[in-house]
Parts: structure tokens; sequence; C-alpha cells
């Protein structure tokens, strides 16, 4: 389908065995306590070319290896030892977790810490041999160690039944401990700017690891006979062409070619225009309290010029500044002085401008998307000050079109139905899965299932979420079965909902269902397929006993260590601007595994740094897509992401899925008791159900 463009090396990295290297080093502080370390991944794995070694460079947060009491002077606002250390709930979110030896015991023993106590050091008391003693007697006593920072809270290392207490100031961080925990805007700002290499850059690194490590002389790879091959290997790339995109036909251009991954809107309008019957705007900043009227008459103007209808009326009730404590009661004010304005029915939209402090959005829109159903859309006050800052509004603009139910482009192939393998029946239903790593080990994971809602445009995506089981990595609610009051059996579950939602919607069940699996290993392959594609059987036949849709299932490794590099950094037409190779590279052969289907497609342009390419595994395939089709397809559908005028590195019902799923999270608030001083394990609130108004409207991008 699509000529061999030219060469690509690639030194190709694979999901499987990897290690640190011991040459792994300190690198630099990335504030709050977390410092990155640099060292790099291996691993083999069969492939076409045979057993293959894939080296790439790597670096991760982990912990600074510091006594803790340095550790809290250095990120807590305390200066002395008399000072009280109050905020309990803080110094365990830092600790949880964290592994520490103790200065009065051998180095070899290391403790993990669940949590703090409730009382200051002080305050501790424990049975000893029949009599109770404090631990600040005890360490006196037993270590001759005098006790300095008593008003302080002790670490928790033993269980919540037996718990065993150490003195902070008798702690320090083990060293090479990974930080597992997600990481702040700062801190992954820092590492960003640190470790983003250039394509150059990265592949002259690789090779010094090689040429360092001296494989061919080591005794393990002599033993077994194996040569390594002293250059990265040269490979066959195809680079599939970009789709051609339609727009509105009463704007100047109705077509864009996207050129290096990207285009613009300039002379565009939205295919689709939403139709916006009642908007408001509400003002939480506190250093711009009057931007919010001059910000909204330009952010009204780009969505009308963009092909947007009714935003040009009035706001239902004048915008208007809240103070940032009360974002709670501003919204529901808002929600319900709207609704008796407009007889009860459902305010559209409301812009909202954000805190000058971060920690807000979530509960924007957990407030906005559970209790009230209202779209809304938030801007940073920084960014809402500027004038004339004409790529924000177009890009709030391309939010809010879809938001409302607005198309803000499609495929041409699509529209004319000239998909091969896909446009030769009606109604195909496109779903995107993911299972996002939790960010704590305490939070419940987030599942999230996203179906395309029209045929043939596929550009509307409604969302679903579910809440499971910490380390569980299948999503459990695809299809559940349970009974009501009266004995009956009761079928539901996400797929389902999904399936019913798209009949309503296009007035036919699909006839071809194309699933792409975002979050699975190589080694959970078999099971996802097992159990996924069990649940999905059972949802279609619970609809209709013979209903027996084609299903097609597509693994998506985004976080995969293959890289690609440009054969020659001199020939500008075979890289873009940033250096990587061309938007829409694929390579299915030699990498690839000997004999499964799976390809490697890099379909965005690069920003920054060394692009990495996604890693699409066909699982199972009941519509016989042929290699070719099933990648123009994907690279396709990377076009049509809604919330830019660029390519995306993955397919975007993937990325919308991972969308709902960050989203879901913001549902999931620490659940609080105010008048309770324990600060035990975080417990989290139930996940809220999204309200009804919101369910069809893609109100997570």
């Amino acid at each position: 389908m699509c000529d061999v463009s030219g060469k690509t090396r690639l030194w190709y990295s694979v999901v499987g065995r990897s290690f640190y290297h011991d040459t792994m080093s300190r690198a630099g502080e990335l504030g709050d306590g977390v410092m990155y370390w640099k060292g790099f991944y291996q691993s083999l794995r069969p492939t076409q070319l045979g057993l293959s070694l894939n080296i790439d460079v790597s670096a991760k947060a982990f912990y600074e290896p510091i006594e803790v009491t340095d550790f809290i002077f250095k990120n807590f606002n305390v200066r002395y030892n008399s000072t009280p250390l109050d905020d309990h709930v803080r110094v365990q979110e830092k600790f949880k977790r964290v592994k520490v030896t103790c200065r009065h015991l051998d180095d070899t023993m290391l403790f993990k810490v669940f949590g703090v106590s409730t009382e200051p050091l002080n305050n501790l008391m424990f049975d000893l041999d029949g009599n109770t003693i404090s631990v600040v007697t005890y360490f006196q006593d037993k270590y001759e160690i005098q006790l300095e920072y008593v008003t302080w809270p002790a670490l928790q290392v033993g269980s919540a039944t037996k718990p065993i207490y150490l003195p902070i100031e008798v702690c320090r961080i083990v060293e090479r401990q990974r930080c597992c925990k997600k990481l702040n805007q700062r801190q992954v700002t820092n590492l960003l700017r640190e470790t983003c290499q250039r394509p150059y850059e990265r592949e002259e690194t690789i090779r010094q690891i090689f040429r360092q490590n001296n494989y061919n002389d080591q005794n393990l790879v002599r033993d077994f006979g194996i040569n390594v091959a002293n250059d990265m290997t040269l490979i066959n790339a195809r680079v599939l062409p970009p789709p051609l995109l339609l727009y509105h036909d009463t704007g100047n251009e109705a077509t864009a070619n996207p050129q290096l991954g990207q285009w613009n809107m300039i002379n565009k309008k939205m295919i689709n225009g939403g139709h916006v019957k009642s908007w408001t705007c509400v003002n939480f900043s506190h250093e711009n309290p009057n931007i919010h009227n001059r910000f909204c008459d330009e952010l009204v103007n780009m969505c009308i010029s963009r092909g947007m209808v009714g935003l040009s009326k009035p706001p239902v009730i004048p915008s208007r500044a809240w103070p940032a404590n009360e974002i709670e009661e501003a919204l529901k004010y808002v929600h319900d002085q709207c609704n008796m304005i407009l007889g009860n029915k459902q305010l559209q939209l409301l812009i909202v401008i954000l805190p000058d402090f971060s920690g807000s959005y979530g509960t924007i829109k957990r407030v906005c998307e559970t209790e009230l159903g209202i779209v809304s859309q938030c801007c940073r006050p920084k960014h809402a000050a500027k004038l004339n800052n004409k790529q924000y509004l177009e890009n709030l603009s391309l939010k809010i079109n879809t938001k409302v139910g607005g198309r803000n482009t499609v495929l041409s192939d699509a529209l004319n139905k000239r998909i091969p393998f896909v446009s030769d029946v009606d109604d195909n239903l496109w779903c995107g899965f993911t299972h996002p790593k939790p960010e704590d080990y305490s939070s419940p994971s987030i599942a999230a299932v996203v179906a395309s809602m029209d045929w043939p445009e596929v550009t509307k995506y409604r969302a679903l979420v579910s809440a499971q089981q910490h380390t569980e990595e299948i999503i459990q609610d695809l299809y559940k079965v349970t009974t009501d009051d009266k004995g009956s059996i009761v079928h539901g579950g996400m797929i389902r909902d999904h399936l019913i939602a798209f009949s309503r919607s296009t007035g036919a069940k699909p006839h071809r269902i194309i699933f792409y699996r975002d979050g699975v290993s190589d080694g959970q392959f078999n099971r996802v397929l097992l159990y996924e594609m069990d649940a999905i059987r059972k949802a279609c036949s619970s609809l209709e006993e013979e209903y027996l849709p084609r299903v097609t299932f597509v693994a998506i490794q985004k976080r995969c260590h293959t890289r690609l590099f440009p054969a020659d950094y001199n020939d500008r037409n075979s890289m873009d601007k940033s250096g990587n190779i061309l938007p829409g590279t694929v390579v299915d052969t030699h990498i690839c595994h000997p004999t499964q289907f799976d390809f490697y497609l890099k379909s965005h342009a690069g920003i920054q740094g060394t692009s990495r390419p996604a890693h699409y595994h066909v699982l199972f395939d009941e519509n016989n897509f042929t290699a070719d089709a099933l990648q123009v397809l994907t690279n396709n559908l990377c076009y049509t992401y809604a919330r830019c005028t660029k390519s995306v590195s993955i397919v975007p019902p993937a990325y919308y899925a991972h969308l709902a799923a960050i989203r879901a999270r913001c549902y999931i608030g620490v659940a609080v008791d105010e008048e309770e001083t324990d600060v035990g394990p975080r417990t989290y609130q139930p996940l809220q159900v999204i309200n009804g108004n919101l369910k069809d409207v893609m109100f997570y991008v």
C-alpha cells in the first residue's frame, strides 16, 4: 500500500526482562526530597532476526538518601526541633511505603514505613516485660540515645494491630529507593528538562553504553556461544501518508492536508459546529478578578469564527468573580440560578477561570460532572489574562465544540466510506479500554471504556468508568450479571451499556467491533484476551442470543523502550523538525514477533527529545485485517484527536479512555472525617456516578 521510504536504524527495545545496570548513577535533584538516577534498560527477546538485545537509556525518580530529620527540614515549614510537626497527613503521604534504616541498629535491617503516630513521641508508651515505659525512656536506657525531637510523631513500621514506632531522628532513607508516587508538576518539569535528549544524542549515548559493557568479552556471552553485533540493526521502514481531513464547506478551506503530523485551523470551520443555547462564566482568580468579561468576549468570538452557534447570546446570568475558598458554593449557586431562569432546563456550558493556586481542578470537575450535570471548560488565569492569545483560544474552542456535541473534523475516507475492511458494512463500533496504574498504593484502580457513537464519522466517543481493586489488572465491569429484588437476572456492564447506547444513537447494533486495549504487558496478553473477550461475547449475546459481531482486539504498549533513529541525519527529508523519524513510520518486520501479528507505529510529530513509537499487538482478529489495512487505519485515526490539530501518539479511542480514567480519579477524593485525627491508611470515597446529563457527551476531553 505504501512504498518503502528509506531505511531506519533501530536499537529496538522490547517489553521484557529488564534491569538497571550497576553503572546506574545519581544524576540530579528534582525537588521535595526526590532525585533522579540515570541508568540503562536492557532485555532479550525472540524476534524475526532471532535472539535480539535491546538497550535504551532510562532515568527514574528516587528518594534522596538523607536523614529523615533533614528531609523534614527541607520539605516542611519546620526550622527547629521544638517546632511541632502538626501536618501528620502530609508527613504520612511523604513517608508511606518508604524504607528506612536506623542508626542504632545494623544497616542491613530495613523497615518499611506504613504511617505515623497520632501522638507525639513523648506521649508514646508501650509494655516491656509487664511494665509500661515511654519510647523516650526506652531509647535512653537501651541505646543511650537522648531523643531531641520528642514533640514530633514517630514513624510506624509495624502493622495496625502490632504497631512498632521509630523516632524520626534515628531514621535514614534507604539509598537507591525508587519513588513510585506521582511526581508533582515541578518535579516532572525538572526531570524532563534534565533527561530530554535529541535523537542523535540518545543514539550516541546508547552506543557509549554498548562500548562500555563490551558484551562479547563477558563470560556469560562466551559460555552460550553468542556474539553480539557491534552496530545497531538497520531495518526497512515505511512512512504512511497522512489522511485527508474534511472541514465545513462554508470556510475558505474545506480540507486539510497535514504536513509532518500537523495542520492549522486558518480559514477553516469545524465540520459540525456545536449549538450552545445557554452558558455563563465564573472567575476564581484573586489576582485577575476582572478578566472574565473580556476573556469571555474573546473566547466567544473565536468559537463563532470557527463555526459554533448560539454563544453570541449573553450569559444566562452575568459572569462574576468568586472567592477561591467558595468553589462548591459558587458552582451550586450558579446552577440553581440558571435553572430558575431557564425554567429547569440545564445550563449547557460553564466557563471556569481557575484559582491562582493549584489543587481545585478536581473539585470543580467532580461537582460539575457528578452532582450538577454541567459541561465545564476550565481556563488557567495566566492564559486568560493574556491579550490576543489566539492559539490558546483556538484550542479551547476545539475542546468546547467537542464537549457540546460538535465535530471538529472527520476523515475524508470515513465520510465517503472508503476504509478497507471497515466501510464494507455499516455500523461499526470502535472502543478504547485502559487500566492506568494507580498513583498511590491505597487508591482504587480506575478502568475506563469509551465507544464511538456515530457512523461513519467515528468522532464522538461515550465514556464509562469503573473502580476496582488496586492490584486487579483485568477490567472487571465489562459484563456483569446481578439479580433484582424479585430474583430475576439483570444483565449489565460497560460493554453492554455502550452497545445499547450505540443502537440508540445510530438505529442499529454494530456489525463489527474494533477494540484498542491499553495498559497490557506481554505476560498479560493471554489472561486479558481470555477474560475480556469472554465478557464482550456475553455482553453481545445478552442483547440477542444469536448476536455475534466480528471482533478485532488490539493491545497497545505505549511505554515500550523501542527507539527508531534516522539512517542519515543529513537527510532532512527523512526526519521531522525535531530530528525524529517522520510521522507515520511503520515497522512490521525484523524486530517484531516471529509468528504473531504486531507492528510499531510512530504516528505523531516529535516536539522535543526522542519520540517513542507505540507497539500494536493484534491478539484476536475475526475481521481478517491485512497488515496494510490495519496499519493505515490506525495511523489515520491518530489524526482525529479532538483536542488539537496534530496527530497523536496512540489511537484516540485509547487516548480518550485514558482521559476518562484520569477524570474519574477526581471523583474519588480522600474521605476525611473532620473530627478524626487518626492518620492511618488513606481511605477513598466510592467512585461517584457521572450525572446522566453528561453520559452521552465527551465531557472528559
